[in-house]
């Protein structure tokens, strides 16, 4: 089942528009899971420009939402209703240093954040090597692994705001807090900078490597995972707690609890969104359970169910 396509009306309200705008457009494909239904519309916008011109000319009670790398996200199987934005490399992937700042466009890889820093002997940004997304995602959950996280190194960063308009964003302002950002949902992150500290190069990839021996050793980097599935609660580790509760294995469908890291589920290769988030579901009741402890997601999870259409 298809959404109302509203794409043509949209395109003769903005005849400036230079980004892809394209009607009920399957999401499954670009997110690590391969699961979900279409965005009712996907934009791509060709560059900061032309997102605000977009946002400024879109009406204000159109949904939207902004789909980073697809690395830690959900798209339910009925799909995802108003406007989906994609920023792309080609407009938002820049990543560059001047002195000991890292600029990096939100659609720029971590790791390879990570390396064009350790090409300028800037240490202190080695764990976004291990981190399988994007900066926007990271400036919106505060990614971190290894110890470190987001607002350990932003210094500050650019949005676009609901109306098109271009607002700066410092370390403050953001409001960090555990694997989340207090900044307003409805931002569209652009850019970043971020604050590197001079480093030898044996230092910084001794850490790189480090950082990359723990994920291959440790995560299911080859399976259609979503990362991390819930955030550690304060005092404990959330597979620990998963695999106290018996949930190592666990299937739903074609979901599976990773047997390798038991906080990873993964898509075994004919799983609907409907059963990755059941299986999600029954793991927090079980550790519930088990343990007494409530675990919260950290994958975030949008759109619609079918039958709510």
């Amino acid at each position: 089942m298809n959404f109302p396509d509203i794409s043509p009306e949209l395109k003769a309200a903005m005849p400036e528009l230079r980004g892809r705008l394209l009607g009920n457009e399957p999401l499954a494909p670009l997110t690590w899971f391969r699961v979900g239904g279409p965005a009712q519309v996907l934009f791509t916008p060709a560059d900061e420009d032309d997102l605000g011109y977009f946002l400024s000319r879109l009406p204000p009670e159109i949904p939207v939402m902004c789909l980073g790398l697809g690395s830690n996200l959900i798209v339910r199987d009925g799909g995802l209703p108003g406007v989906a934005i994609r920023l792309s490399p080609r407009g938002f992937g820049e990543h560059r240093v001047e002195g000991e700042v890292v600029h990096a466009g939100a659609a720029a890889l971590d790791k390879r954040v990570a390396e064009t820093a350790a090409a300028a002997q800037l240490g202190g940004l080695e764990f976004y090597y291990g981190i399988p997304g994007s900066i926007g995602g990271a400036l919106r959950m505060n990614a971190g692994a290894n110890g470190r996280e987001t607002k350990d190194v932003l210094i500050d960063a650019t949005a676009y705001d609901r109306s098109g308009t271009r607002k700066l964003f410092d370390n403050a302002a953001m409001q960090f807090s555990y694997r989340h950002s207090g900044a307003d949902p409805a931002l569209i992150f652009t850019s970043a900078r971020l604050r590197g500290t001079p480093a030898t190069p044996d230092h910084i990839r001794a850490k790189m490597n480090e950082v990359q021996a723990h994920r291959e050793l440790a995560q299911p980097i080859r399976e259609k995972t979503g990362g991390s599935t819930f955030k550690n609660p304060a005092g404990h580790s959330a597979w620990r707690l998963i695999d106290a509760a018996g949930c190592r294995g666990l299937r739903i469908g074609g979901a599976q609890v990773s047997e390798m890291h038991c906080n990873f589920l993964i898509n075994t290769g004919e799983a609907t969104a409907s059963d990755i988030e059941t299986l999600g579901e029954t793991v927090r009741a079980r550790v519930k359970a088990q343990s007494g402890v409530e675990l919260q997601w950290e994958i975030k999870r949008i759109g619609i169910a079918p039958d709510h259409r």
